[in-house]
């Protein structure tokens, strides 16, 4: 997503300044052509040299010396960004970008770029939440800016509280988010499902399963990162991937109601979410206690989530198997109906439930099995994805 791509970074006058440095190295590592502007006020905190060390591009820190590779327009990294990202952001920088002032390089390069713009804000808490910067923020975001808020926590004043500068993840997703918009998926609307569902046996005690969510949540990244809107409804606790739309459930039943609702404008389903099969017929409302050495429990069968979604989308179910894993899953393929299931062995090593690798096998319902190698699960999200956008295609 980012091999070749241009971001233009800019860095501004705030103490986590020395963040962008890694920023910038984890931008450069992923592919992309880092151009880092700085204000006066960033060079106070890091020096361009650090910068230019971290991405190999000259540091433009003064709109009067643009870098000798670019042209003499000041207006020149402008338009060749592919996306703009300010991290960190200040307060000033902020009020500036609303008020449309172009009097340092970073204000200059917004004001003139057509590319997306990502604003990271990063200051005191209390200037943060003052409504004159909630305000400047609104009116960037109604303008269409992509405002990445900024974590909670200690700040260097030594107070606590909404103001620090978001994890890098949350920026890098938010930058990727920002590329997708020309990508193959443009457009498309997706759902995904992740995690296990927890059936309760009483207030305290569930019947689950050990899936950790993170193969839906690879396929939500990655689609997102394709251009999709992307609705994930999660049974998982991971942390919320930015630029997606989140739905908590908890129980298989949760699950299908939000489903059902979340597909009727769909263009493709993807299940990966490991859904209880069973749930206790009756749930106790008081803790049980243990009053015998045995507890029996009066198992039913939990919603068919995929077998009775209705739509005119692409399904895509998995399939989570210790034995028979190609019988198994073309038997599941047939009789929900998908277009594509994905198999994988649950006791192969790195490949089971919590890891971040797997192993595939992909059936569509009229091909072959075709096995994937043991790969990480972004790549194994998108080789699904690529798939899906080939049905997609045939659907026109």
């Amino acid at each position: 997503m980012l091999a070749n791509k241009t971001v233009v970074l800019g860095i501004t006058g705030s103490i986590a300044a020395y963040k962008a440095a890694e920023l910038a190295s984890k931008l450069t590592q992923a592919g992309a052509k880092v151009e880092v502007v700085m204000t006066g006020a960033a060079t106070e905190f890091i020096t361009p040299l650090t910068l230019r060390s971290v991405t190999g591009r000259p540091v433009v820190a003064d709109m009067f010396e643009p870098a000798l590779e670019w042209s003499i327009e000041h207006v020149a990294l402008a338009e060749a960004a592919d996306v703009v990202a300010i991290a960190p952001a200040t307060a000033n920088i902020i009020a500036k970008l609303a008020f449309g002032l172009a009097d340092d390089m970073v204000s200059l390069t917004v004001l003139a770029t057509k590319a997306p713009v990502i604003i990271a804000p990063a200051m005191n808490v209390n200037m943060f939440a003052n409504p004159v910067t909630q305000g400047n923020l609104a009116k960037l975001k109604a303008r269409g800016f992509i405002i990445v808020d900024p974590g909670y926590g200690r700040l260097a004043s030594g107070a606590k509280g909404k103001g620090r500068l978001a994890e890098l993840d949350k920026i890098m997703a938010a930058i990727e988010g920002a590329l997708g918009g020309s990508a193959d998926l443009a457009g498309k609307r997706l759902v995904v499902t992740a995690g296990g569902t927890r059936e309760p046996i009483d207030p305290v005690r569930y019947i689950g399963n050990p899936s950790s969510g993170k193969m839906g949540y690879a396929l939500a990244e990655a689609a997102r990162d394709r251009g999709a809107k992307v609705t994930l409804i999660s049974a998982s606790s991971l942390p919320q991937p930015e630029g997606i739309t989140i739905v908590p459930v908890d129980t298989a039943a949760q699950m299908k109601r939000a489903v059902t609702k979340a597909v009727a404008k769909a263009d493709a389903l993807l299940m990966a979410a490991a859904v209880a099969d069973y749930q206790p017929k009756a749930a106790a409302k008081s803790k049980i206690k243990k009053a015998s050495p045995n507890l029996t429990l009066e198992l039913v069968r939990t919603p068919d989530i995929l077998g009775e979604v209705k739509g005119n989308f692409i399904k895509v179910g998995f399939a989570a198997e210790s034995d028979n894993i190609i019988a198994n899953a073309k038997k599941k393929l047939a009789k929900k109906k998908l277009d594509l299931i994905v198999a994988n062995d649950i006791t192969a090593k790195d490949s089971g439930f919590g890891v971040d690798t797997n192993k595939v096998i992909l059936i569509a319902k009229k091909g072959k099995a075709e096995s994937l190698p043991l790969m990480s699960k972004r790549e194994v999200a998108d080789n699904i994805l690529d798939r899906v956008v080939g049905m997609l295609g045939k659907k026109k």
